[in-house]
């Protein structure tokens, strides 16, 4: 029977749903403050940018949400509660708004769900995963997970994936050894799977390899409806290979999370390493200048995990290390 595991760690919650022993689905909840999808927050319209049509609304926290439409009885300056359809999305260079749309009469404000209640919502077995017992994210293959949404590479030689997010859309290229009427297939059940796996939303493109005809297209593209869960729409596979899906996009991807800031994806890694150190009590963190910064800079982080550890936590920078590189001492 399929079931989530869920980890509390420091700075972020983790998940993984597990079908038949292996990772299907992961997310990743880091702590801030930004508004989650399926809020309802009080802010001030402070901005037009189509009249009528879309607009800026900066809510109470202080963080701006764009929402489309704009009613024609709503001026700047406005005070409003807005619905947030999607959480703000870390992109190369800049943050997307939040999107949302102004809510219904008599809507009342209220956060959105946590990862924990969303994982509730789904019905299935949710299985805390507390530092003090065995690893079975780890069990299951997360570094290995993090690792490929990282780097945005999947496979092997005879049939790979390179992911790039882009703004526009996700774009998926298949290459491999296989011929093309192999490799079409095993490269679309490969794409639903990493989508599935990593959180891939919005406007996704797979670029498969050209197929000899419309059959072997079919065969790759009824692969994706296999192995790809809905609610998803897709296109056909045409001529060249291309297929495009359409996923509903309500807050950033795994591989969004871990690009967004490799220092603290770096932070993250360590801290939960420390967390499961030995048998708990004292602990160096020995880590390179900029993720001692931050952790300098989060003294909670290196708190809790005393107290967790039950013994002093002490960070040490040390200028030869790079990100993926820091270490424990006892």
């Amino acid at each position: 029977m399929a079931e989530w595991l869920y980890e509390e760690g420091i700075g972020e919650c983790r998940a993984a749903l597990i079908e038949k022993g292996v990772i299907v689905e992961a997310q990743i909840e880091r702590e801030g403050s930004a508004v989650l999808a399926g809020a309802c927050a009080p802010g001030k319209l402070v901005r037009t940018v189509i009249p009528k049509k879309r607009g800026i609304v900066r809510l109470d926290s202080g963080e701006e949400v764009l929402i489309e439409p704009i009613p024609p009885k709503v001026a700047e300056g406005s005070q409003l509660l807005v619905d947030i359809l999607r959480a703000a999305i870390p992109e190369e260079g800049r943050l997307k708004l939040a999107k949302g749309r102004i809510a219904a009469p008599g809507s009342k404000a209220a956060p959105g769900p946590s990862l924990l209640q969303r994982l509730r919502a789904t019905g299935l077995p949710v299985i805390p995963c507390p530092a003090h017992e065995e690893d079975r994210l780890e069990a299951h293959g997360w570094s290995e997970l993090l690792d490929e949404a990282a780097r945005g590479e999947v496979g092997r030689e005879d049939a790979a994936l390179r992911i790039f997010p882009t703004p526009a859309m996700v774009l998926i290229d298949v290459d491999g050894s296989l011929p093309p009427a192999q490799l079409g297939p095993k490269g679309a059940k490969l794409a639903a799977l990493a989508i599935r796996r990593m959180g891939l939303c919005g406007s996704i493109g797979i670029d498969l390899p050209t197929m000899n005809n419309k059959d072997e297209r079919m065969i790759a593209a009824a692969q994706i409806d296999k192995y790809l869960p809905l609610p998803f729409e897709r296109t056909a596979v045409n001529g060249f290979g291309f297929v495009q899906i359409i996923r509903r996009r309500e807050r950033a991807s795994l591989m969004e999370v871990l690009r967004a800031d490799p220092v603290r994806t770096a932070a993250m890694a360590l801290l939960r390493q420390a967390e499961r150190h030995g048998t708990g009590g004292a602990v160096t963190i020995v880590a390179g200048p900029a993720i001692a910064d931050l952790l300098y800079r989060m003294p909670d982080w290196t708190q809790r995990l005393a107290a967790r550890r039950g013994g002093a936590v002490e960070v040490r920078a040390d200028p030869a290390l790079t990100l993926a590189a820091g270490y424990l001492e006892p």
